[in-house]
Formats: structure tokens, C-alpha cells, sequence
């Protein structure tokens, strides 16, 4: 598998027979990784390569630099919302990246740290093992830019951490510290931020020298309670991306380039 040709990520093999993918979201100027073209659709093809190497075992993803993720980067959300060739082809990326994640047949493992936005929030949360940072900033969005909480949000919070708790945070657009993540199930677990890495790697490791078949098929058959969200998720992201055509993103994206409060008509 030529994972060269990925620029926006930087992958690495680990472990026995390099059978662990250490996959890391390059950080932007240093800072947080952040989707913009290149990146979103990296985010969602790399799944379908990790599914079809038959010399990888396991996946590791893990953001470069301050944080996990910073979400997508403003110059594409504005195209977005202008030229509706660029909103239906990321809106096909992001509809790939959920059903890549889903359907594919190695285990996942997220080390999240410091922010959590976005496409990279996506991944974090519907890897089968989440791992946050105590001090993690999870944060879905959406509600924030003046648009649906599309991407993961309607397949997955309600099965992880209940309707009431994914009501809370979606619409109001609330941040979810590590800790506070793993105690109400939206993670897998919740470390302090320097066993972050080495706790995944571990796990990444168990899981790699476990019996493949038991457990891909144990992860498959999980799995179709996300297969039965589909077309929930389905049309959370038609309605996402409706908004990106309507007025209100663009006080979302003005209003976080101003660093102010939206102020929605």
C-alpha cells in the first residue's frame, strides 16, 4: 500500500512486523491539524487503504501539535457555502469518511488531545477504542457555525452517551473535557495527557496480536447498530450541508474570524 501519496498525514508503522498504523494528522503552522481540502479528503479515503493492507492489524489516529484537531479550515467552509460544485463533493467526502470508518475491517484506536473539532472529531469519536486527554476540548461545532450537526453527531452520540446528554452538547454547542467525556460514555477512556500516547499503543498492541478474525467480526457485528443509524445520519448531513447554502454560515464563519459571538437574524 503506497501511503506516500497522503500529504496531509504522516504515517508511520509500529509494533511486530509493523502490523500497527500510526497514522497523525499533520498540524497546520505548527498549531492544529485542520481540515481543508487536501485534509478532509485524505481524512476519509485513508480507511478504505487501512481496510484493504492485509499487513495492518490495527490503527492508531493522533493529531500533530497543540490539539487533536482544529476542524475545518474557513477558506473552504466559505466555498462551501458559494459554489455548490465544492459543497457536493465535500459533502460526498464527508458521507465517506463516517460509512470508511464504520466498515472498516481493523480495529481503530483515537488518542485525542487538547481540541477536538471537526472532520478529526469524526474519526476520534468512531474509532472502536476513544482515548482522551483529561484536559481534551471536545467540541461538535456545528450549531456555533450556523449549521445542522451533521457528520457523526446523530449516528453516534445518542448510542454513546444518550439522547439527553447528545441534546445538550449538540445544540448548544458545549465543550466536553476528557474526563467529563468518559464519564458520561462519549469515550472509551480518559488518561492524563502524557500516558495519552502510550495507553493507545498498548491497546494498539493487544489488539494486533489478538485473533483477527474474532476480532474484526466482533467489530462488524457492533458495527450494524451504526448501520441501523444510517439513515438518520443521512439526512443529519443533508440538512448540514443545506446549511451551508443558507444565510446563517455566514455569520458563523464571520463571527469566528471577528473572534465574537454569532449574531444570528
Amino acid at each position: 500500500m503506497d501511503y506516500a501519496r497522503y500529504q496531509t498525514l504522516a504515517i508511520t508503522r509500529r509494533g511486530a512486523g509493523g502490523a500497527v498504523l500510526d497514522i497523525q494528522m499533520r498540524a497546520q503552522n505548527g498549531k492544529l491539524p485542520t481540515a481543508g481540502h487536501d485534509g478532509h479528503r485524505e481524512l476519509a479515503e485513508i480507511w478504505r487503504d487501512v481496510s484493504a493492507d492485509d499487513t495492518v492489524r490495527c490503527a492508531v489516529l493522533r493529531g500533530e501539535g497543540m490539539g487533536f484537531s482544529g476542524g475545518g479550515d474557513l477558506a473552504m467552509v466559505e466555498q462551501m457555502a458559494t459554489d455548490d460544485a465544492v459543497r457536493v463533493r465535500v459533502w460526498k467526502e464527508a458521507r465517506d469518511l463516517v460509512y470508511n470508518l464504520v466498515n472498516c475491517d481493523k480495529p481503530i484506536v483515537s488518542a485525542m488531545h487538547g481540541p477536538a473539532v471537526g472532520a478529526g472529531l469524526v474519526a476520534g469519536l468512531l474509532a472502536d477504542i476513544s482515548i482522551a486527554s483529561k484536559g481534551a476540548k471536545i467540541v461538535d461545532g456545528h450549531t456555533r457555525l450556523g449549521v445542522a450537526a451533521g457528520d457523526h453527531a446523530a449516528i453516534v452520540w445518542p448510542l454513546l452517551c444518550g439522547m439527553a446528554k447528545a441534546k445538550y452538547y449538540l445544540l448548544l454547542c458545549e465543550a466536553v473535557s476528557g474526563e467529563e467525556a468518559e464519564r458520561i460514555g462519549l469515550v472509551s477512556l480518559a488518561v492524563e495527557e502524557t500516558e495519552l500516547l502510550p495507553r493507545a499503543y498498548e491497546i494498539a498492541d493487544k489488539l494486533a496480536a489478538g485473533s483477527q478474525s474474532a476480532i474484526r467480526f466482533t467489530k462488524y457485528a457492533l458495527n450494524n447498530w451504526l448501520r441501523l443509524a444510517g439513515p438518520s445520519f443521512d439526512a443529519s448531513l443533508a440538512l448540514e450541508f443545506m446549511g451551508f447554502a443558507g444565510p446563517d454560515v455566514r455569520e458563523g464563519v464571520a463571527s469566528l474570524r471577528e473572534r465574537r459571538a454569532p449574531h444570528f437574524s
